[in-house]
């Protein structure tokens, strides 16, 4: 989430004592302040000059600007990158130029929308598959640069196993019996981690099952582990179908266009968690004689918590797509629920594959640069297709069991996290567990995970381990490559 902008407003009247300059040449005090607060406008439009430059598809101007080392990733008072108003208007040869200085592509507005959103929304086909490239490429420079503090962090915590117990639970009647449930089993060596799960993928009410496991190698000297370089430290295998994928190759092999394909025919969804107004009280127990309620998780002895004030913030937009689309996307929670996702893509290659083409360009926006500049921040003139946007607010309420007998700290768990967030629950998990929680470890939490379904993640097992073996963290010698396995990872 973004800071508030904040702002000084400045107030005069006679009736307070203000002085009234008498000189016919000279102005009332009132009348200065309102010429400082033109002036703070004045500058205020001239305070970006790349997005002014991209506004007006100035280009001369714009490379001029980026070759004085012109700050790419600057957002304006409305949270917007340069990047982002180039897509939004469509100025493809800026947005070309912004890409190539590598500009950021998931970076979010003030309203929660990264300029792959805004791309999306435009419909260049072309453009989709150039910032999906980037942030491809942009989540490798990411994670090479997090790498050697993973690799540190990871060395500092004694070799273990760790069981993680996901169930999902909805309110809507029905759902709760065919939601899906996992254990996530966890084994850390030195500073290599592998990550076992059932659930490759959550997202809008549809899953992924498999027999799906992660590695983080944060150790590449054994023999065994093939493309011996820092690049290959990520690799997800597929062990049903005896298939991996390397994440580090994503940047360099043929764009997907099924991918393209999905992102062009779907809702673009932002999902945030509020928490903000968040409380923790202890929960009580007893009908007369009242007193801290307390159970035992796995083995460990906990003290539990209510938790209030949790929001699921949900943004949907569907300006992008076509009436079947959204015929498609209104078919019955349960059909969505246990029908297969069509989008899956495995090694072998769709002979039947349509090309879903570019959207036909919207109307320019009559909107000026001073206006767009000087609208209230976050509530700016709409620039790109005309919107469809639904949101929606859910607040929540769960529970919270704390130990202070886990061996594990907060700290670590976010660093094991780290590693592991390219899973969409796993990232929401991560997401709580970064709030000021009471003291301990959290070994039972619930988290809303979309605005119909939470998840209860239970830790039910912790153990350190010294003879865990080398080949748990290695490619087994009959899997097989699948540069595209994965597409949503």
């Amino acid at each position: 989430m973004e800071n508030d902008e904040e702002q000084e407003f400045f107030s005069g009247s006679e009736d307070e004592g203000d002085e009234i300059i008498k000189d016919p040449n000279s102005k009332s005090v009132a009348s200065a302040i309102q010429d400082v607060n033109n002036e703070d406008e004045v500058d205020n439009s001239k305070a970006f000059p790349l997005h002014k430059a991209v506004f007006e598809d100035n280009r001369n101007v714009l490379e001029t600007l980026l070759d004085q080392g012109c700050d790419i990733a600057q957002k304006d008072i409305h949270g917007n990158t340069a990047l982002h108003i180039a897509l939004m208007l469509g100025h493809n040869e800026c947005a070309n130029q912004l890409l190539n200085r590598n500009a950021p592509v998931k970076a979010r507005n003030l309203n929660g929308w990264s300029s792959l959103a805004e791309g999306v929304s435009y419909g260049n086909r072309n453009m989709i598959t150039a910032l999906l490239s980037k942030s491809r490429e942009q989540l490798k420079q990411q994670m090479s640069a997090r790498r050697p503090h993973l690799i540190k962090a990871l060395e500092r915590i004694q070799d273990f196993y760790m069981e993680l117990k996901w169930d999902f639970q909805s309110w809507v009647p029905l759902v709760s019996r065919i939601l899906p449930s996992d254990i996530c089993k966890i084994h850390k060596k030195g500073s290599s981690i592998r990550l076992d799960t059932t659930l490759v993928d959550f997202n809008d009410m549809k899953w992924e099952r498999g027999d799906i496991s992660f590695l983080f190698r944060g150790n590449l000297t054994s023999r065994k582990i093939r493309n011996n370089n820092n690049s290959n430290s990520l690799v997800v295998m597929d062990n049903a179908a005896k298939a991996y994928q390397l994440m580090s190759h994503r940047t360099t092999m043929p764009d997907s266009d099924e991918e393209v394909n999905l992102l062009m025919s779907t809702d673009i969804i932002v999902a945030q968690l509020v928490t903000k107004d968040v409380e923790f009280n202890r929960s009580q127990s007893g009908w007369i004689f009242r007193e801290d309620k307390r159970e035992t998780v796995g083995q460990f002895h906990a003290d539990v918590y209510g938790v209030q004030g949790i929001h699921l913030e949900t943004k949907k937009r569907r300006e992008h797509l076509t009436e079947e689309d959204l015929a498609k996307n209104k078919e019955p929670v349960l059909e969505t629920l246990t029908k297969p996702n069509p989008e899956l893509r495995y090694c072998e290659e769709l002979e039947d594959l349509v090309i879903r083409p570019s959207l036909p360009k919207p109307p320019k926006p009559k909107v000026t640069w001073e206006e767009y500049i000087r609208a209230v921040p976050g509530s700016p003139p709409h620039l790109g297709r005309p919107l469809n946007c639904k949101v929606s607010s859910k607040a929540f309420k769960a529970t919270l069991a704390m130990s202070e007998d886990f061996p594990m700290t907060v700290e670590m768990l976010l660093n094991i996290l780290e590693v592991v967030t390219p899973f969409k629950h796993l990232k929401k998990l991560r997401e709580f567990v970064t709030m000021k929680l009471p003291p301990g470890f959290p070994v039972k939490i619930e988290i809303p995970i979309l605005p119909t379904i939470t998840a209860k993640i239970t830790f039910q097992e912790f153990a350190f381990r010294d003879d865990l073996k080398e080949e748990l963290f290695e490619i087994p010698p009959d899997y097989e490559e699948c540069l595209n396995r994965f597409a949503g990872l």
